[in-house]
């Protein structure tokens, strides 16, 4: 579920991650591809990143796609262009997240949420990916939706799971 990155030392005084399932040197494959599968059944997520120093989230539409070339699964980010935010990412360590939060229904007690954190990079979709994406929206801040797309590989997945969490009920003001 937690890992290290690759390439870095374990910081002296810092907590290892652990959890019921693995080790603290090595995740457990099963959890990072049950996160990612619960990932790929919501289509909006948040994107984090610093920009000129400073934190930013925005929302952004995601899909998980496996491919021969690579080891694991990319996750593929299509943002609105007239933001800018999609060139601040570029080859930027980004943390993205999604859940169920909103998507749940009277009688659906669970709540997950998927975290990750990976480099971003700009890149040119298939055909084919384009039309996983769906179609996009026609405005972001009234402006016509321009869309750019981000790459990442996940490099350090967390996924948390509650059981009993009651749907929220809405009630109205008088």
């Amino acid at each position: 579920m937690l890992a290290e990155l690759p390439g870095l030392p374990h910081l002296p005084g810092s907590p290892r991650p652990t959890g019921p399932s693995q080790t603290a040197d090595r995740p457990d494959p099963t959890d990072e591809r049950r996160a990612l599968d619960l990932l790929a059944r919501t289509p909006y997520g948040r994107a984090s990143v610093s920009m000129r120093a400073l934190p930013f989230v925005t929302v952004a539409r995601h899909i998980v796609v496996d491919t021969p070339s690579s080891p694991s699964p990319r996750v593929l980010l299509r943002l609105h262009g007239g933001f800018g935010y999609a060139q601040a990412c570029d080859g930027s360590v980004v943390a993205y997240s999604a859940d169920n939060l909103s998507g749940r229904h009277e009688g659906d007690e669970d709540v997950w949420t998927v975290q990750f954190v990976g480099m971003a990079r700009l890149f040119t979709p298939s055909a084919a990916e384009i039309e996983l994406f769906g179609r996009p929206p026609r405005t972001a801040d009234g402006a016509p939706f321009d869309p750019e797309y981000l790459c990442i590989e996940p490099q350090f997945i967390s996924l948390h799971h509650l059981e009993g969490v009651p749907a929220r009920q809405f009630t109205h003001s008088p």
